[in-house]
């Protein structure tokens, strides 16, 4: 279990505390219909960022814009109409192969041309497999796969086929896929969203809400992706509390506003220039009296090189002991995204109090995931490299584009 460590955390070089006493922090609660009102809204005097309370603050006004202008720079979700498509299955649904000689849907053309040579009447022997396993592996490398991963992968079908009879190019095509599929469910191994919420019914029936923080670099989206985490959470039943830890970008706050009131959500905002780490703590006090089920944290997006809003971050997560503790990465980015991931998590186990901690990244959202392509070997090295599993995929620009892994998918990607 993780402790705060009393003065362990500095945070005098991260912000000015304020000089007036404690008070019950403000909870925005958005209109339950039409346009937000004024106090979810509200315009300050102040010198925004840099303002001396909450009634001084200048914000951002965006009571007479739209959603598209408060989430732009994110490329944000932009209506809130439908399923979320966590709770889609249709994609398994679309993975029938025609496995007739010639086709090239699915898993098909290059994977006959590879492995045309070892289908025949005899049992297949490892002499047999080791050119064709030699190109599939060169062929998984050009797709951004690391070579630990292509090597378990092409280990995989090996083992499948090893003593089989496939007299037909069909039967070779199913069998590669079968091994690839089994192999990467392996690695993969995701939490499925199922699971994520019977630990949501687990939490809630001690009396504790689930707590979810968000974190990652500047601009890959976690302010919008939490929104759509937090609608599906929503569509599941779950009263859902979005805290505002995000106290040193200009307009987070207010983003973060937008967002809740469009999704019928309260907030938990103390303004800026506070200590995020007590933010999240008091969002957490609050959410356990008024017996919410889930707390979505937004942080500051960081470098992974900025050691002091590292060790903020750090502190938030010490502090108050998350059930998951979620790297939001951008998937376009490939490579950057899983240097982000390993250093972010390296640095954070190291500020850890515990010197065994080894991980604290729990999970991976990966965001403008809109199409599979050669970046897939990314996101597989990410999983592999950091233990952390990919619980879900932003894939487009409204709150219902939130997806869960889909193995098949990225089979067909591999083997295209």
């Amino acid at each position: 279990a993780m402790q705060a460590g009393d003065g362990a955390f500095d945070m005098s070089k991260l912000n000015r505390r304020g000089k007036k006493g404690g008070r019950e922090p403000p909870v925005r609660a958005p209109a339950k219909s039409g346009k937000p009102s004024k106090p979810a809204y509200y315009k300050g005097k102040g010198k925004g960022k840099g303002g001396k309370g909450d009634e001084e603050a200048e914000v951002l006004d965006y009571s007479q814009g739209t959603l598209a202008d408060a989430v732009a720079a994110e490329g944000g979700a932009a209506h809130t109409h439908g399923a979320s498509r966590m709770d889609d299955d249709s994609d398994d649904d679309n993975d029938d192969e025609d496995d007739s000689p010639g086709s090239g849907a699915g898993v098909g053309a290059w994977v006959g041309s590879v492995f045309a040579k070892v289908s025949g009447s005899r049992p297949l022997e490892r002499a047999d497999l080791a050119p064709t396993l030699v190109a599939l592996k060169e062929r998984l490398l050009t797709k951004n796969v690391a070579e630990e991963i292509a090597g378990e992968l092409c280990a995989s079908v090996e083992e499948s086929l090893v003593g089989r009879r496939l007299p037909t190019f069909g039967r070779v095509r199913t069998a590669v896929r079968e091994a690839m599929e089994a192999a990467l469910v392996r690695i993969l191994t995701p939490k499925r969203s199922n699971e994520i919420l019977r630990d949501i019914a687990g939490k809630k029936a001690s009396g504790e809400p689930y707590v979810m923080v968000f974190v990652g670099v500047n601009g890959v989206g976690k302010s919008t992706n939490l929104a759509k985490v937090a609608y599906w959470l929503t569509q599941n039943g779950m009263r859902v509390l979005l805290a505002a830890c995000d106290t040193f970008r200009s307009g987070a706050v207010e983003q973060l506003r937008t967002h809740a009131a469009r999704l019928d959500v309260p907030l938990f905002e103390r303004g800026y220039e506070k200590d995020p780490a007590n933010v999240a703590r008091e969002a957490v006090k609050h959410a356990r009296r008024e017996g919410y089920d889930v707390v979505l944290v937004d942080t500051a997006g960081r470098m992974q090189d900025n050691e002091p809003l590292m060790v903020a971050l750090s502190k938030l997560i010490v502090m108050n002991k998350p059930d998951t503790t979620l790297f939001v990465g951008e998937a376009l980015t490939g490579n950057d995204a899983l240097d982000q991931l390993q250093k972010f998590n390296s640095r954070l186990a190291d500020l850890h109090p515990d010197p065994n901690c080894t991980r604290v990244i729990d999970g991976i959202l990966l965001t403008k995931y809109e199409t599979v392509d050669d970046k897939v070997g990314s996101a597989l090295s990410m999983v592999y490299t950091s233990g952390a599993p990919i619980m879900f995929i932003g894939c487009g620009q409204t709150y219902t584009d939130l997806k869960s892994l889909n193995v098949r998918e990225i089979v067909r990607a591999l083997l295209a």
